[in-house]
């Protein structure tokens, strides 16, 4: 028998106009996202086989370009991944080519934003030795919070908005990014908070190598060198290999993706994030 959060998700794709492979793949990539994950990652013993029943699915990873025009995330510093899941009425609010430069996967639209569950991480699952917690993938909206709940009720629950803010302030202190997703095959739009470290994401692994999965959030941090005391730890933490120490810290602009972790951790307040007019635009809530 159809679930019924199988049935609310294929007609809100029909009604999208996703064509029937589009709305396979959705339905694939959330009815087994560890399975599908551990196929790309291929990480544990016998999970490179799972790379056969999911090829069809995969394909898109051999054409970098397409892949992350198809599926990508939008790096947000703490405060602005907290006001996404204190959303209080629905939102649909399409972000220009400015904030997400791709013509797939754009749109920023929350149906029942306080519905949130909190899904083991399908990246760390997949490691042999995975980073904890595991709980740490935001779900956010319908019909994506009921069919993840339906389905994977060992590996989700639902939790508050508090508690969501909660665990992106104890990711972000971790060192870890937030990403809000986008995926053309999860209704072309906005579905998840993903809270990555360098040593698990999926999504990372692929943009150092070169498929450029991810987007800035439009800042860059930015050093006060009277503040700062050269101790490294903006150097030992930066997701992205963006901080060197001279006489002070120094920021790589071009590798900075403005997270904004090396500011949570600088024990003497001396980085701040700073609009950078060369990145894409920030994804703002009424700002």
């Amino acid at each position: 028998m159809t679930k019924p959060s199988t049935k609310l998700y294929l007609r809100m794709s029909r009604q999208m106009g996703q064509s029937w492979l589009q709305r396979i793949h959705g339905y694939v990539y959330a009815r087994w996202p560890f399975s599908y994950v551990g196929a790309a990652i291929a990480e544990k013993p016998g999970s490179r086989w799972l790379r056969i029943p999911f090829a069809p699915f995969l394909v898109g990873a051999l054409f970098p370009q397409r892949w992350a025009a198809e599926y990508h995330g939008k790096v947000l510093p703490t405060s602005g991944a907290s006001r996404l899941v204190t959303v209080q009425e629905d939102l649909a609010l399409p972000q220009p080519e400015q904030v997400i430069p791709f013509a797939f996967a754009r749109d920023l639209v929350i149906h029942n934003p306080q519905s949130i569950v909190a899904l083991d991480c399908p990246c760390r699952l997949a490691r042999k030795n995975p980073c904890l917690p595991l709980d740490v993938c935001l779900i956010i909206g319908e019909p994506f919070t009921s069919f993840v709940l339906e389905h994977h009720p060992q590996h989700a629950r639902a939790i508050s908005q508090t508690e969501a803010v909660s665990i992106l302030e104890a990711e972000g202190k971790r060192g870890h990014v937030h990403h809000a997703f986008f995926k053309r095959s999860m209704l072309n739009r906005f579905y998840a908070i993903c809270n990555c470290c360098t040593c698990c994401c999926g999504a990372m692994h692929a943009q150092r190598s070169g498929t450029p999965m991810l987007i800035s959030s439009g800042y860059v941090s930015e050093v006060d060198s009277a503040l700062c005391q050269a101790c490294g730890r903006c150097v030992e933490i930066c997701p992205f290999n963006a901080m060197q120490i001279t006489s002070s810290a120094v920021v790589d602009r071009l590798a900075c993706m403005g997270c904004g972790v090396c500011v949570e951790i600088c024990p003497n307040a001396a980085l701040a994030l700073v609009r950078d007019a060369t990145k894409p635009a920030p994804l703002l809530l009424g700002d």
